[in-house]
């Protein structure tokens, strides 16, 4: 086949990749590799703004396949909406497992073990000693168990944690216990000493987290958010750890990047990463590896992985 497929990778440096596509390196610069309406396989642009990766979009009136190398695809939605049927949207799922659940493993630790306060306390020499609590005998809730949460509950086992609580849209089984539904959160928050939150952002998620919400967290329970700011009610959680009731940790804030001056940056008992659950050592070979087998099912015609729509379908656009 010639149809074009653009990379936000050079294709020379991706071993692997199968012979036939024109590979076109576009990584989100002014000007395009190509003609977009050539384009039939587009790989997004990774961490990039949103708008950016979707300007092509419109102009691609060959496409076949829009490939995101980030497990989420809000960031694409609003221009995927508007494809030709037809058009299979797959997400990078395999891809950030590892490297989001390290980071949730290193939020959880460093704001139980108050390893930012001792930073603080380092920069002024002062020996900041006393007692903190421990991950160890805690309850954790992982709300969104897909990949990404049943890495992180690999994870959280050798930390002897007392019980891990899982939550999806619907109910299922795992080797390591049942999946609840959403419907059963309420009931599942009160007794959860960290809640991990790892959903996607999509219309039943957006604002999970609010004031309710919240308020059915016990005293002194930590939230951890590796999933999309939007998830969260920013202002319902300020109220709740400026009292000093929860504390959390952020990978991800709405609104995004959290500008200066904004109250969470000095909100106490709050630590906020800068959304690098995934940018690691780890992503680029996983990435790789993706493509290359993508993108060899695509030139075989063989079923892609990680569809997580096709448009002009029911469950699509």
């Amino acid at each position: 086949m010639s149809a074009d497929v653009w990379l936000p990778i050079p294709a020379e440096e991706i071993e692997g990749l199968p012979k036939g596509p024109n590979y076109r390196f576009w990584n989100g610069e002014e000007d395009f590799p190509a003609d977009p309406a050539d384009c039939a396989f587009y790989v997004v642009p990774y961490m990039k703004p949103a708008g950016l990766g979707q300007r092509p979009l419109p102009a691609m009136t060959s496409l076949e396949v829009v490939q995101t190398l980030s497990a989420g695809i809000d960031h694409v939605m609003p221009a995927v909406a508007s494809l030709r049927p037809g058009v299979r949207l797959c997400n990078a799922r395999g891809v950030h497992e590892a490297s989001t659940a390290e980071l949730t493993l290193t939020l959880i630790l460093a704001s139980l073990r108050g390893i930012p306060d001792f930073v603080r306390a380092q920069d002024r020499g002062e020996w900041l000693d006393g007692f903190r609590p421990a991950l160890a005998d805690k309850n954790v809730l992982v709300v969104g168990y897909g990949s990404i949460g049943s890495a992180i509950e690999d994870r959280l086992v050798p930390f002897e944690v007392a019980r891990v609580a899982r939550v999806a849209r619907s109910w299922r089984t795992t080797a390591r216990g049942p999946v609840h539904p959403i419907a059963e959160l309420p009931a599942l928050l009160p007794d959860a000493d960290v809640v991990i939150l790892c959903t996607p952002l999509n219309e039943s998620t957006l604002g999970l987290v609010d004031a309710d919400f919240l308020a059915r967290m016990k005293d002194g329970a930590l939230l951890v958010n590796v999933a999309r700011g939007g998830v969260v009610d920013t202002e319902a959680l300020l109220t709740e750890v400026e009292s000093g009731r929860l504390t959390a940790a952020l990978d991800v804030t709405d609104p995004e990047p959290l500008p200066p001056g904004h109250p969470l940056w000095s909100a106490p008992g709050v630590l906020v990463s800068p959304h690098v659950g995934g940018p690691t050592s780890a992503f680029r070979p996983r990435a790789e590896r993706l493509l290359v087998d993508q993108l060899g099912r695509f030139v075989n015609r063989e079923p892609l992985r990680n569809v997580i729509l096709t448009t002009g379908t029911a469950n699509g656009s």
